[in-house]
């Protein structure tokens, strides 16, 4: 029998609505779905190959003390934390947080809903994409030259301001695109019913757009948690915790640790103490970043609409 005969032009048997094994385009199907799997197999190896990594050099040394005590001196052989690297990386995040999601939600609210197709919008865009492509390391001197010399001291505050900095593109994007998911029946259906265009937006535009904003959010979060040039020129580092209990946000004025900072280090000195202390705090700055990352997953598995 002919092969032109035996299968339709689809692939399928001829007069037969069964799938046949043995069709071109089951087997062309198959080999795409096989194709794709090694793809992404190697598309995710160097994660898996980082994870291992320092999970195997850095997990031997996770105990309680590396969270409370003090980074060790370069003559201290044994022992020793980075509780206050911990403390400030989680301090110069929340202030970058605190200063970019305001300002990049309600910059992708005005360029999504009203002013959509303006030029207004167009040059938010383009300097929103413009800022996501500057080196780290610019926004760092930026930063330097904004707070730390006007100021005359390296600060967490000038460390927060610079992470902000990195953080607004990312948090503008993903804001904008979450709008944009919101179907426009929606819209119309709260302006059908009476609301306002700012009442459409708050209370039916924004929640339902939350969880991929909040994924948004998440992944800046987790970007300027690993950051370390711009704080090498704005928080610097500090071998002790900054002494928020006793001076309040005067403390904020002050050079302040981070992990990032202390990774990079004492990944460069010669003492082995320290270099295990390194891949140590890699490995908690992994974590958490994976954290951040489950709790957008998390946050967007609620759909609601």
């Amino acid at each position: 029998m002919d092969q032109s005969d035996k299968f339709s032009e689809s692939g399928y048997p001829s007069r037969s609505l069964k799938k046949s094994a043995n069709s071109p385009r089951t087997l062309f199907g198959m080999a795409m779905t096989g194709l794709t799997f090694f793809a992404a197999f190697v598309a995710l190896l160097p994660l898996f190959l980082v994870l291992a990594y320092v999970v195997i050099r850095g997990g031997n040394r996770l105990s309680f003390a590396l969270f409370t005590e003090l980074p060790p001196t370069p003559m201290q052989l044994v022992g020793g934390g980075f509780g206050n690297a911990i403390q400030g990386t989680l301090i110069m995040v929340a202030l970058g947080a605190l200063i970019s999601i305001p300002v990049g939600v309600l910059a992708a609210i005005y360029m999504t809903e009203f002013a959509r197709d303006t030029k207004a919008a167009d040059w938010i865009r383009f300097f929103t994409n413009v800022l996501s492509g500057v080196p780290s390391i610019i926004v760092g001197v930026f930063a330097y030259g904004v707070l730390v010399l006007t100021f005359k001291n390296y600060s967490a505050l000038a460390g927060g301001f610079a992470l902000s900095v990195l953080m607004l593109p990312i948090i503008v994007r993903a804001t904008e695109e979450a709008l944009k998911l919101v179907p426009l029946e929606i819209r119309q259906g709260a302006i059908g019913l009476g609301a306002t265009n700012f009442q459409t937006v708050v209370r039916v535009v924004l929640p339902a757009a939350i969880p991929a904003i909040v994924t948004g959010t998440t992944l800046a979060i987790a970007r300027a948690a690993g950051e370390t040039a711009p704080l090498l020129f704005t928080a610097l580092f500090s071998q002790f915790y900054l002494p928020v209990s006793e001076e309040g946000v005067g403390a904020l004025n002050q050079p302040a640790a981070s992990l990032a900072v202390l990774v990079y280090n004492f990944a460069t000195r010669p003492y082995e103490n320290q270099k295990e202390l390194a891949w140590a705090a890699s490995l908690i700055l992994v974590l958490l970043v994976l954290t951040t990352s489950i709790i957008a997953r998390l946050a967007t598995a609620r759909r609601t609409y």
